[in-house]
């Protein structure tokens, strides 16, 4: 089956997460991604519980659809190697930290000269310029540099670490967008180009919301529970077994919900609830409220009248039962295939349905080192000289 990028070939020196979601995806849409793991003991990620058969699951989870080689680029001759790859390469992608691509040989001014049409992207916590670019930066403190720690969790409460990690993967979907622009300037004019990108900045962009309310009234958005922050009641609520969310997020759902849903139609009426601006300024008395009611009966009751009534609506769910959900199991949001070493694998699914070149798991993600023989026979090594690599500890 035909897919959209299988014409692409990319480079992947990135490890743990953004990179390799990024370059996971990638793969997912058809590009011939080559993973160089760092010479012996691979990405760290490898070290990651749990283990199938001494596979980390979690390495397995972001690095299927790519080809993996092992490769010592502290030395010259890895260096040589990883150089007759960018030269076959639509996209190079690295994550280390500012300034060691420069130490290394492999910075973007070092591969253009290799490729000049290398779109060349780097991935670190800070970005390559500003005051903190020589620092190294994992997710947690990009959100706490951003923000978002200090307005997730409950009024009252500390700062808390979203519950995923967020700049990780939005720097992996930065990556991803920015290497597609760039790969269709690159169709059009053959020119490579050079895409600077942050964990810290990638996370901060989509603090779209929080960024109106500062910019616009001058607030600082703290920490809200489930509530939105510009329109209520659209929030979280404990029944009688368990929580559900309710959305009436405009007039008319607002109206609904009172009427159809929990009978309280003088709700319309009240002052402090005329208008959703009305109700966010008084939504913890209008939470109060609506909490006093939804605690008596079951989740069941109240989504069976939410939905009736057309106020988008749901569960809170444990993962276990998204896992077990039927709507997500006809989404094929769950997928299985074999790996070589680990056996049966469970991973999420494509996101994106495409009509004509969907997502596909063509190989699951490499044991260590299980490409390199294979891409260096494609670069025209002989096996002389990949059995010399081997005794010299370079693949």
């Amino acid at each position: 089956m035909q897919q959209a990028l299988q014409n692409m070939r990319v480079v992947d020196l990135t490890q743990v997460l953004a990179g390799p979601y990024c370059t996971m995806v990638l793969g997912d849409l058809g590009a011939d991604v080559i993973k160089v793991e760092k010479y012996p003991d691979g990405d760290d990620t490898r070290t990651m519980r749990p283990f199938v058969n001494n596979e980390s699951y979690c390495y397995m989870m972001v690095n299927r659809n790519k080809r993996g080689i092992r490769l010592n680029i502290k030395e010259e001759a890895g260096r040589a190697i990883l150089y007759d790859l960018v030269k076959t390469a639509d996209v190079f992608i690295e994550n280390f930290r500012p300034g060691t691509t420069r130490k290394l040989g492999i910075d973007f001014e070092t591969l253009r000269a290799v490729n000049p049409g290398l779109i060349y992207c780097s991935i670190s916590g800070y970005g390559q310029t500003g005051p903190y670019s020589h620092k190294g930066g994992f997710d947690i403190m990009a959100q706490g540099l951003s923000g978002i720690m200090s307005m997730t969790g409950e009024k009252g409460g500390r700062p808390v670490k979203s519950g995923i990690a967020i700049h990780d993967i939005a720097a992996g979907v930065t990556a991803l967008y920015s290497i597609l622009a760039a790969y269709v300037h690159k169709m059009k004019t053959g020119e490579g180009q050079y895409i600077d990108l942050s964990l810290v900045d990638s996370g901060l962009a989509w603090t779209v919301w929080e960024a109106a309310a500062y910019f616009g009234a001058g607030e600082v958005s703290g920490p809200n529970g489930s509530a939105h922050r510009v329109s209520a009641p659209y929030q979280g609520f404990r029944t009688k077994n368990g929580h559900i969310l309710i959305g009436a997020a405009n007039q008319k759902l607002w109206e609904r919900f009172c009427q159809d849903v929990i009978d309280r139609p003088e709700l319309m009426e009240d002052p402090r609830f005329l208008t959703n601006s009305d109700r966010i300024r008084h939504v913890d008395e209008l939470e109060a409220i609506i909490q006093e009611i939804i605690i008596r009966e079951e989740s069941h009751y109240w989504l069976e009248k939410l939905d009736k009534a057309g106020i988008p609506s749901g569960p809170i769910y444990r993962y276990d039962e998204t896992m077990n959900d039927p709507h997500i199991r006809a989404r094929e949001m769950i997928i299985e295939y074999e790996h070589p070493v680990a056996g049966p694998i469970v991973n999420l699914g494509f996101p994106a349905k495409f009509s004509k070149t969907p997502g596909q798991v063509r190989r699951p993600a490499p044991y260590l080192g299980q490409h390199t023989r294979e891409v260096l026979r494609e670069l025209n090594y002989s096996e002389d000289a990949i059995r010399e690599l081997e005794e010299n500890h370079i693949i």
